[in-house]
């Protein structure tokens, strides 16, 4: 099958050919339908976070099952699914506290002695977030995917495998952000714009939609925004306090930077919260007053969105058929997989939503 490779940090992806195992006993063989281009996969190629070449990236993607092992059970063949990152166990602490988004079993994996996922001419090609859905199939853990009804288009549907479940789940689940309440998002990407949506779901009475590109902003206004800061006209967390009188009960910082995750915090009022969902570069260190904890301000991360995914990517589908969720919207462009290098070419430009991959 043709899939992505990434070789070496800072260069281009390379479309190969490689081999996909057979699934074994709880896995499942996907033929993947759309994959969306995540800035996550970017900060690999970038050299942000660590990963093990060659590597197969992708990780936002919906497909159609061909084959599962013997003793799966919840889908079969020619079921739509959407893929999940956050691949559960169902029986560790964190999955029986309901943390399920958090689990980190080695049993979803294979084992170093078994036959790799796969691979290209006998050597092993790593696989991303247990998924690498930057190929035209994928093998998976049973638990890293959940059924959906048929009617759902599937390049709409990959959006809801990250970049919705942690927009909106950030919202719902890690912050529960409460109907009236102010909120701001920094950053108007795929997971900011969702973000605003979920919030505009949730209810809030305010939502401030911050970033530099005025075309973004524009498109934080479809989502549900109810006023925009560009952050090149001035210090973006003054005139959050500005037009709130005295900030905003719940901030989301979804770039991933030191500067955007502190103006997070700063633009909170007296017992507000700060919810980093972007990807902070590892070694990255954050500075906060020490004096503003007195009043309760909140700083916390959150993992895809805190998500119960097989609960909420269903619901999220609802949401969607009933126009609440915005998801047409949201995809700039449809791509095939050979033109992925530009997809991280726009994605820099920092001028578009998303870019999904379709395969035939």
């Amino acid at each position: 099958m043709k899939a992505a490779i990434f070789r070496e940090v800072g260069q281009p992806l390379e479309i190969e050919n490689i081999s996909i195992s057979k699934p074994g006993p709880r896995e499942v063989l996907v033929r993947t339908a759309a994959a969306g281009v995540c800035h996550s996969d970017l900060h690999f190629i970038e050299g942000l976070y660590p990963a093990q070449t060659p590597m197969v990236l992708g990780h936002e993607s919906a497909g159609i099952v061909e084959q599962v092992g013997s003793d799966v059970t919840y889908v079969k063949p020619g079921d739509h699914v959407i893929t999940c990152l956050s691949v559960f166990c169902g029986h560790c602490e964190q999955c029986l506290t309901g943390h399920m988004s958090l689990c980190s079993s080695a049993e979803v994996r294979r084992d170093q002695d078994e036959e790799p996922r796969l691979a290209q001419e006998g050597t092993l090609v790593n696989q991303f977030a247990n998924l690498s859905s930057f190929a035209e199939q994928m093998l998976i853990h049973e638990h890293a995917l959940v059924k959906i009804r048929e009617d759902m288009p599937l390049d709409r549907a990959a959006l809801l495998g990250c970049a919705v479940t942690t927009g909106v789940g950030s919202v719902f689940h890690t912050a529960a952000v409460e109907p009236g309440s102010t909120v701001a998002v920094i950053g108007c990407g795929g997971v900011g714009l969702s973000c605003i949506n979920g919030a505009a779901i949730a209810g809030a009475g305010r939502i401030i939609a911050i970033d530099m590109v005025d075309s973004k902003l524009a498109m934080a206004k479809e989502f549900g925004a109810t006023d925009i800061v560009n952050g090149s006209n001035g210090d973006a967390v003054q005139q959050v306090i500005e037009l709130t009188g005295g900030g905003v009960q719940y901030s989301f910082e979804a770039i991933g930077l030191k500067q955007t995750a502190e103006d997070a915090f700063n633009m909170l009022r007296a017992g507000g919260a700060a919810t980093i969902i972007g990807m902070i570069p590892v070694g990255t260190k954050i500075e906060l007053m020490g004096a503003a904890f007195l009043q309760e301000r909140k700083i916390q991360g959150s993992f895809m969105g805190s998500n119960r995914f097989r609960i909420d990517m269903p619901r999220f589908i609802d949401f969607y058929l009933q126009g609440k969720l915005h998801l047409d919207q949201m995809i700039s462009k449809r791509i095939q997989l050979e033109q992925i290098n530009e997809a991280f070419a726009d994605m820099k430009t920092g001028a578009l939503a998303r870019s999904v991959i379709v395969f035939d």
